[in-house]
């Protein structure tokens, strides 16, 4: 059976700041498609991908609308067709629709960014390569990991990316097919 083709190579650092260093050094050299990987949240570690992600945001903003514009679309829809003189209020008070707008708002905007964020981060996935190097649970616990993703087949660019990994101080490098 032919072997896999690379994905990518993943090395190991010893802290953050190390990882941080490493994160740095690689967008520096160029690579555009790096991944760092921590127990913990690290806000130099997100800087330093360059990781400015608004879409989340943007998706509960446009759920939101939709679910106000829909839910006096269908209060109106309804007390159109369905005419009731309750104490001679008008047929069409728009403030009494102010609830139903509220918690439709409310509803669309949380359901556009739950699923928004299932779609853009392409899940369920039941299994990645990354998974396969055994070192890799160390994520999760206390292992700081850059992963350097390589498209082509090209030996040359897992050797230069090998070698960029060993001169930014990876304790150890893993090369993830799949």
């Amino acid at each position: 059976m032919a072997e896999p083709p690379s994905r990518g190579l993943l090395g190991e650092y010893g802290t953050p700041e190390r990882l941080v260093t490493a994160v740095r050094g690689a967008r520096e050299a160029g690579m555009k498609r790096v991944n760092a990987f921590t127990p913990f949240p690290v806000d130099e570690v997100a800087e330093a991908l360059g990781f400015k992600d608004d879409r989340i945001p943007w998706l509960g903003l446009i759920g939101g609308v939709v679910g106000l514009i829909g839910a006096y679309a269908m209060q109106i829809a309804t007390n159109l067709d369905y005419p009731l003189n309750i104490g001679g209020r008008p047929l069409l008070s728009l403030q009494a629709f102010a609830l139903i707008g509220f918690e439709l708002t409310v509803l669309f905007s949380v359901s556009f960014m739950v699923f928004g964020l299932f779609v853009l981060n392409r899940l369920p996935r039941y299994n990645h390569p990354l998974f396969d190097i055994d070192r890799f649970e160390r994520a999760t616990r206390d292992g700081f990991f850059l992963f350097i993703a390589i498209d082509d087949e090209d030996e040359k660019a897992v050797q230069e990316a090998r070698a960029l990994l060993e001169r930014l101080g990876a304790n150890s490098i893993d090369e993830v097919r799949g």
